[in-house]
């Protein structure tokens, strides 16, 4: 049985009523009562000593001790970064000698806590006085005095990047699997070696899987830094902050001054890492630009017209929507 519409009605815009959502605005409004009494409570503290907060926050001890921090994070990941490719070149090399100690390699450094390797580092010129490089019994190509090299920046960054290699390593290598396989046998018809095939075409094509985790682990690795007290090293954001606070035996205003200036460079950098992704994941969205939709529309030889873009799919060359 057909059903008549009356004419007059027919066409008549539908008043759509949202959703009332009753639970959300109460919940929302006890956590915003939460965080205000929390406010309240942190700023009428006078355990906080906020007077010295403001007096120590653009000190300029905290500051270098802050650009040390910075200067410690990227010497070391950018060591970590390439060692970490190397072993993961390593793990997926066909060679079993290769792929068995870059797996010791991982056991060793994944298996200990960083504090403990860097306690470790911090006594390695205790354990070894020199470093000899050369032929067994013949010629001697270096000779490196550590008693002489006795500094505790650099045996930081070396103790946080041979870590950090660890990790790395199987972020590369994972960001390498997530590459086709037809991608390696095609390099392979082409003619390219392993090697090549490896730089040319598998590393970057990972680059939008390895990216994400690389920049989270550089954030990591700036907050690690502040462990390389175990050296010891106190030239960097926390030690300055601590020293400070050893002396005016304010701890808690210093700590807080330490972790505004943590939170403000992992900020930066993670404006950094959100352009650097959005850059790699090109390739992979399905949002048209508007020289890919004119290039497409050049090859079919019809003219194009871009439609605002509403719900219900992309916008395709000519403005129609199926």
């Amino acid at each position: 049985m057909s059903q008549t519409l009356d004419p007059a009605t027919e066409g008549e815009a539908i008043e759509a009523v949202p959703l009332r959502h009753p639970v959300r605005w109460i919940s929302a409004a006890i956590v915003i009562a939460l965080v205000v009494l929390f406010l309240y409570g942190a700023a009428t503290n006078e355990a906080f000593a906020w007077d010295v907060y403001w007096q120590y926050l653009f000190d300029k001890r905290i500051s270098s001790g802050a650009l040390t921090t910075i200067e410690l994070t990227v010497l070391s990941m950018v060591i970590a970064i390439v060692l970490g490719v190397v072993l993961a070149v390593m793990r997926l090399s066909p060679n079993p000698v290769l792929g068995s100690v870059a797996w010791v390699y991982l056991w060793i450094f994944r298996g200990t806590p960083v504090y403990v390797q860097l306690v470790f580092w911090g006594l390695f010129p205790s354990l070894y006085k020199t470093i000899d490089l050369g032929i067994p019994f013949g010629t001697q190509f270096a000779h490196i005095d550590i008693q002489s090299l006795n500094e505790p920046f650099l045996f930081a960054m070396i103790g946080l990047a041979l870590n950090e290699a660890a990790y790395m390593a199987e972020i590369v290598r994972a960001g390498v699997g997530s590459v086709g396989e037809g991608q390696m046998e095609a390099s392979t018809a082409l003619g390219m070696s392993w090697s090549k095939t490896m730089r040319r075409t598998v590393l970057p094509q990972a680059m939008r899987v390895i990216i994400p985790p690389t920049g989270n682990e550089l954030i990591s690795m700036l907050k690690t830094t502040s462990l390389v007290t175990a050296i010891p090293l106190s030239t960097e954001l926390y030690g300055r902050a601590r020293d400070i606070s050893g002396s005016n035996f304010q701890p808690v205003p210093l700590l807080m001054v330490a972790a505004t200036w943590y939170l403000a460079i992992t900020s930066v950098l993670m404006i950094g890492q959100y352009y650097l992704e959005r850059y790699y994941s090109k390739g992979i969205s399905r949002q048209l630009t508007g020289k890919q939709l004119q290039a497409l529309a050049d090859a079919e030889g019809k003219p194009v017209v871009i439609a605002p873009q509403v719900e219900g799919g992309p916008d395709i060359p000519g403005g129609e929507r199926k």
